[in-house]
Parts: structure tokens; sequence; C-alpha cells
């Protein structure tokens, strides 16, 4: 990689990174599910400038609502009930390991000795952050933040048991994020409505100002279509496992920012087992750095937003489109 690409890669994990913060900063009297709604609102905005991904619409709406509806649903639900965005950012990398799993068991793909090291690894990370959470942390907001990993690997699974192409290398994973998008609004709203209540609806609404309005427009504008443009462009010109490894630092922007920022520092347990769990995923990603390899399944990207581990066909310069 260039100087310029590697400041460009930080750029993007900072970018994502900062993402948990700008969520817990704007979601301020706005319940959760509602917040995901809108958010998804202005991202499926981009649908009339980027074209449609060369996928069916039964994976479009897969997607939508595991990569995107379930878990940001999940992950915006789990930092209202009281999860700090830092230890969020952590958790959420339990989704790599996780598409090992699930790859696994719906697809039979055998997981190679550095992804089974890996998904043992990150387990144990995963376990010492349960058991050594602080007060601040309630158990049931880990377990949804969990869930939301989870959902975000099923969705890993099914794009990649689709085999989904974009339409061209310059848009990557960005058309199948902004057009799954389309799938999540009126869902999230249902959700909401039947969940949080329509009087929690309307009371959000009224109290969608100026700091909600700057989050959705960092969350859905910087971190999902600036971010994942910025990331397709250095898949496209480098080798994925040059590029993968600098998205690890989001969890580290995530925790610091939000010691800096909200006076929230975990404990030494929720430190460590998340270090013990970024561990994990990058001994997991390790057969990537094989020369010719292309990333695996079980490759890391933020949450914020989507499906770019498994657009290796589109986007990866290792494969033949």
């Amino acid at each position: 990689m260039t100087r310029r690409d590697m400041l460009l890669a930080a750029l993007v994990a900072g970018l994502w990174g900062f993402n948990f913060v700008v969520i817990d900063w704007g979601m301020a009297g706005i319940p959760p599910l509602l917040f995901v709604a809108v958010r998804f609102v202005v991202v499926s905005l981009a649908a009339f400038v980027v074209p449609r991904p060369l996928a069916g619409w039964r994976t479009v709406v897969g997607v939508g609502l595991f990569m995107s509806l379930g878990q940001f649903a999940l992950l915006y639900t789990s930092i209202a009930w009281g999860l700090q965005p830092g230890v969020a950012a952590l958790l959420l990398q339990a989704q790599a390991v996780l598409t090992i799993v699930v790859a696994a068991l719906a697809l039979r793909e055998r997981p190679t000795r550095a992804q089974a090291a890996g998904v043992i690894v990150g387990t144990l990370g995963l376990g010492v952050v349960a058991l050594g959470r602080g007060g601040d942390a309630p158990a049931v907001a880990v377990v949804l933040c969990l869930l939301s990993a989870l959902s975000w690997a099923i969705g890993n699974v099914i794009s990649r048991h689709a085999g989904v192409v974009a339409p061209a290398r310059r848009w990557g994973a960005l058309s199948l994020t902004v057009w799954s998008s389309l799938v999540v609004p009126v869902p999230a709203l249902a959700l909401s409505a039947l969940v949080e209540g329509p009087d929690a609806i309307a009371a959000g609404l009224a109290a969608f100002g100026w700091q909600a309005a700057l989050s959705t427009l960092y969350t859905a504008g910087l971190c999902t279509l600036v971010g994942y443009a910025i990331f397709n462009g250095l898949l496209a010109r480098n080798r994925s496992a040059s590029v993968v490894p600098w998205v690890l630092l989001a969890p580290v922007v995530a925790m610091t920012s939000a010691a800096l920022l909200l006076g929230q520092i975990p404990n030494t347990w929720e430190t460590v087992g998340g270090l013990v769990l970024v561990a994990g995923v990058f001994i997991a990603n390790a057969r990537a750095r094989v020369p010719g390899a292309a990333a695996g399944g079980g490759q890391m990207l933020p949450p914020s937003s989507g499906p770019a581990s498994l657009e290796r066909r589109s986007s990866s310069p290792e494969r033949s489109r």
C-alpha cells in the first residue's frame, strides 16, 4: 500500500470507529428502532444514483433483513439499553468468527486451521467480556449486541451463497449496501410501533433536532456512503490482506473516543476480553495473507455498514470477474 492509501485506510477505520459514539450521542431522546428507520431512509436515497447489484431480490431482501435491519436494530437497542459504545464496537467484531461458524453449518464450509483457531480465541474473548462486564453493561445489552453480530454473520453467508457481484468494480459492495437498505425503513418503523409504541414514536419525532440530524448524516453519509466508497477503492488497488487489518483500528477508535468524550472507560476484563476477541479475528484472517489467497468469509469489517466482506468477486483484485 502507498502512504496515501494507508492514510485513507486509517481514515475509514476512524470514521467507522467514531460511528459508535455518534450513534450514542445522537440517539438521546429518540427510540432506537425509530432512529434505525430514519438512518436507512437517508441511505436508501442513494439508490437513485447507485446501480442495482447483480443479485436477485431474494438476496437483496435477505441481506437487508439480516445485515442491515437485524444488525442495526439490535445494535442501537443494546446501546440505548446501556452498553458502552466502545464495548459495543469490540463485541460486534464477533461477526467475523460467527460468520465462519454459520458458513460451516449452513454451507458445509470446512474452516481452515487458522479460522478454527480464530473462532476458539474469539469465543474465549467473548467469555471474558461477558463474565467480567461492569455494572454499566447490562447482561441483556451484551446479549443484544452479540445477536447483532450473529445477524450480520447470517447476512454475510446469504451474500456469499448467492455469489453477489456488483455491476461495476468501482461500486463494489456499496451497491448491495444501498439497495438492501430499501428493505429496512418500513419493517423498522413497524417494529418501533410494536415495541416502542406510537407515543414513543411521536415523542421521538418531536425530539429529533439538530443533534439527531447530524448523527444521522454522519452514520448514513460519512460512514456508509463515503466510507464504503473509499474502502472499495482501497480494495481495488490493493490486496485485501493489506487493507482489512486496518479496520481492526475501528474498535480502538471507538473505545478511545468513548473514554475521552463520554467518560466511558471499560473495566479491565472488558478491555482484555475485547483484545482477545480482536486477536481471534486477526488469527481467523491469517490465511488471507498467503500470497494469491483472497480474504475469507471470516473477514472482519465494521458495523457501519454492510456487506463488503462478501463481495470479493467484485472488489478484490485477486479474483477474476
